[in-house]
């Protein structure tokens, strides 16, 4: 998770959202990334599609069945969903997100039991730093105006 912190920090540095994301497979990192919508123009680049993405092309195909992702804040809809969909066996984040979660706050895609895919999901890890370094943007946001 410190590496998915230091990824959120990049994207702090370079104005953008700060959310980090790890892949890990057998106890190697294989990709990380952080959020590149504003500089890449692009509202599906978020740090878990851009680090599947990587990984994907790290491992020559889409499933990703022995990795973990970590990922500094509770994944959206959208990559609750390519969380799924890649196959990974593990998600691991830091903060709850109380306003766009979709792992267990306001929706729970990766706990729906009607998908033909489970996933372990932990919460948690390193809450208090994954969720400061949200809450400082912001912050910093709001008092720039």
């Amino acid at each position: 998770m410190r590496i998915a912190l230091d990824e959120a920090q990049s994207a702090f540095d370079e104005d953008e959202v700060p959310i980090g994301a790890v892949v890990v497979k057998d106890g190697e990192i294989i990709s990380r990334a952080h959020n590149l919508r504003e500089t890449l123009k692009d509202a599906t680049a978020h740090a878990e599609i851009i680090a599947i993405r990587r990984a994907s092309k790290v491992l020559g195909g889409w499933r990703l069945i022995d990795c973990e992702l970590f990922v500094t804040i509770e994944p959206c809809p959208m990559c609750a969903g390519a969380i799924m969909q890649s196959r990974l066996k593990r998600l691991v984040f830091g903060a709850y997100d109380d306003k766009a979660g979709a792992c267990g706050s306001v929706m729970d895609i990766t706990g729906n039991p009607l998908l033909n895919h489970r996933i372990e999901v932990v919460s948690g890890i390193l809450e208090y730093e994954c969720s400061s370094i949200m809450k400082d943007y912001f912050k910093q946001k709001r008092t720039s105006f």
